[in-house]
């Protein structure tokens, strides 16, 4: 069956392409044959149009997914790790073409886009390796007449919700282990962000995946498609990376059938540079976590702490290297900086700002926007630009009041508040009911170890800004989440563990 239609789209001279939900393995309409538009946040022209399923599209696919799960259980860990490893060759072979998709849907630079996408082929590879490695184990009996021994066997169908700011690498983490585990899965990507989803379910049907194993539904009605994954039995565990609040009332609502959950929620990330770093590194590093993605990640820092010694030199290097950030369309060669994924996005990051400098904060670098959409806020397009752009933007005297410093911007703003001693700053980078990822810096090897030891958080970076990887076992701690994805930890929650005693 065909996968695109062509098109004109409302408002605009040509054709778009228009996507299908992928359901027991056959590309279909919405029931309802209702689609809705996908944009280009740096330009604002629609990109293509996506079929909008809903609740009984969910129900079709998880069914799907339940029939299949039989025979996709107990093809053996080596044919399971065959297809991932296609699907993976098949990814690298074409990551320019999916980086392309990933960079007009979501609008950060090219050269994020691309690493991106090798990371997210990369997941599918190390999960096929791990296929292979899901052990169980001989117990030394209590009786000489019994025999005992574990084994690992998949929990099901799985549901997967992921957002809109890593949108290729979100559908390998979660497909990856959960399909080497030997569960079927029903995926649901992000309104704003759902092309690269369907150029990888493309690849899934490409390389050989049976019929109803893999299921892609699109749609709008976010609320409805999570309420079905949550509570309908047939799904036995529901992984997802989104805000904490709707975190939590996915949590809650999967209490009914007592699901395996796995969240990945949101964080407040701490940057410390000590007195004894080397401050060259750690202000490069700063901008290289703060800004990537326009400062739409999970992980990046959110706030940075500066030892009082060194504060202003660092303050200074830091705002002297976000200065020079080029900030335009993901497309263009050399820019860096990309636009917010919406006007809510932009208008947030408006309000840290303000709130800040309303505190006592000084703008050390940007702080105001780069371009708003063409009649927006009294702000016309330029360059072919029609986006959410805001200047990255560096705050110096921040205090603990400001919005910026407890709420999760998700826009390219950092805040800089001096510290004194190594316990004060844990305590300090400590208090949030956040715990997902933190960085500092320093050369001194205790230190390392003792701050590492005493920071709250799921994932540490000691002189390193990008502590993740297909290695790297990533997940939060507190209100950021439960549960692990990647490493060798990742597949750990997608498989049940069955205790068997054997009387001989």
């Amino acid at each position: 069956m065909a996968t695109t239609m062509e098109r004109p789209a409302a408002g605009q001279a040509g054709t778009v392409a228009e996507h299908h939900l992928f359901i027991d393995g056959a590309w279909r309409a919405a029931g309802s044959g209702k689609t809705f538009e996908v944009r280009n946040p740096a330009t604002g022209a629609v990109l293509a149009r996506c079929a909008d399923g809903g609740r009984d599209e969910v129900r079709q696919a998880i069914q799907a997914a339940d029939a299949a799960f039989a025979g996709w259980s107990k093809t053996p860990a080596l044919a399971r790790a065959q297809l991932l490893s296609k699907a993976a060759a098949l990814m690298n072979e074409r990551v320019d073409e999916l980086a392309r998709i990933l960079t007009q849907e979501n609008g950060k630079p090219l050269s994020e886009s691309v690493a991106e996408t090798q990371v997210a082929a990369a997941f599918l590879q190390w999960n096929a390796e791990e296929a292979r490695r899901i052990y169980g184990e001989v117990v030394p009996g209590a009786a000489a007449d019994r025999r005992v021994l574990t084994i690992k066997q998949p929990v099901g169908v799985v549901a997967a919700i992921t957002p809109w700011n890593f949108p290729t690498s979100m559908v390998t983490r979660k497909v990856g282990p959960a399909l080497a585990a030997g569960c079927t899965i029903v995926f649901r990507p992000a309104r704003a962000t759902p092309l690269v989803a369907v150029a990888i379910f493309k690849i899934f049907e490409e390389a050989g995946f049976p019929k109803g194993v893999v299921n892609l539904i699109t749609g709008t009605n976010s609320a409805e498609m999570g309420d079905e994954m949550a509570t309908n039995p047939l799904v036995r565990k529901l992984t997802f990376t989104g805000s904490t609040e709707v975190g939590k009332e996915l949590l809650a609502k999967c209490a009914g059938t007592v699901k395996r959950v796995s969240l990945e929620l949101g964080g407040h990330a701490p940057f410390i540079v000590f007195e004894d770093a080397d401050l060259e590194k750690a202000a490069q590093a700063v901008v290289t976590s703060r800004f990537r993605n326009a400062g739409q990640t999970c992980i990046c820092t959110n706030r940075l702490y500066a030892q009082r010694s060194i504060a202003q030199q660092l303050a200074h290097k830091v705002a002297e290297l976000t200065g020079k950030l080029k900030v335009g369309n993901g497309l263009e060669g050399d820019t860096q900086v990309g636009p917010l994924i919406d006007e809510r996005g932009f208008k947030k990051v408006e309000e840290h700002v303000k709130d800040a400098v309303a505190k006592g904060g000084t703008v050390l670098a940007g702080g105001q926007p780069f371009l708003t959409p063409e009649g927006q806020n009294g702000t016309s397009g330029q360059n072919g630009l029609n986006g959410w752009f805001y200047q990255p933007t560096v705050i110096g005297n921040a205090t603990p009041d400001m919005l910026v410093m407890h709420e999760e911007t998700f826009g390219p703003v950092l805040p800089i508040m001096e510290f004194e001693t190594e316990e004060e700053v844990i305590r300090m980078a400590n208090d949030t009911p956040f715990g997902l990822a933190a960085y500092f810096f320093s050369r001194d090897v205790g230190r390392v170890f003792r701050v590492a030891e005493g920071l709250e958080y799921g994932i540490v970076g000691a002189n390193d800004p990008l502590p993740t990887g297909p290695h790297i076992p990533f997940g939060g701690l507190k209100e950021s989440g439960l549960g692990r994805e990647n490493g060798s930890h990742g597949i750990d929650d997608f498989v049940e563990v069955k205790a068997i005693s054997i009387g001989i």
